[in-house]
C-alpha cells in the first residue's frame, strides 16, 4: 500500500507544487498560453486554486512523512479528485473538449486516496 500511495503522491506532489505556483506568482498575460480559462476568471480565485494545489501538494507528502495526522493525506488525495472534477467541467462549459489531462488527474489522486485511507 505505501509503495502504491507514494508513487501516486510522488507523480501529483510535483505536478500540483508547480502549476499552483504558477497561478500564485504569475500575471494573467503570462498565464493565458497554458490557461485560457484565466480570461474568464478573476483574478483572486485564479490565486486561490493555485493557493489550494500548492497546500494539497504538501498535504500528499508532508503528514505521511512526519506522522503527523497522516489523514490529511486522505483530504489532499480527495480535494483533488474534487478540484479535477470543477476543471473538466470549467473546460467542458468553456467548449473546450480537450479534458484527458483531468480526467488522469482524477485517476492518479482517486489512486492516491485508496492507500492513504490505511493512515486512519
Amino acid at each position: 500500500m505505501n509503495v502504491a500511495y507514494w508513487i501516486a503522491a510522488g507523480l501529483l506532489a510535483p505536478f500540483y507544487l508547480y502549476s499552483g505556483t504558477l497561478k500564485v506568482a504569475r500575471s494573467r498575460e503570462r498565464l493565458r498560453p497554458m490557461m485560457a480559462w484565466v480570461d474568464s476568471t478573476p483574478m483572486p480565485v485564479v490565486r486561490a486554486v493555485g493557493m489550494i494545489e500548492v497546500l494539497g501538494a504538501a498535504g500528499l507528502v508532508l503528514p505521511p512523512l512526519t506522522g503527523i495526522t497522516p489523514w490529511l493525506a486522505l483530504a489532499a488525495a480527495i480535494g483533488f479528485v474534487v478540484l479535477q472534477i470543477g476543471a473538466a467541467g470549467v473546460h467542458l462549459a468553456r467548449g473546450d473538449r480537450q479534458v484527458a489531462l483531468n480526467i488522469t488527474l482524477v485517476l492518479a489522486a482517486a489512486a492516491a486516496s485508496w492507500p492513504a485511507t490505511t493512515w486512519l
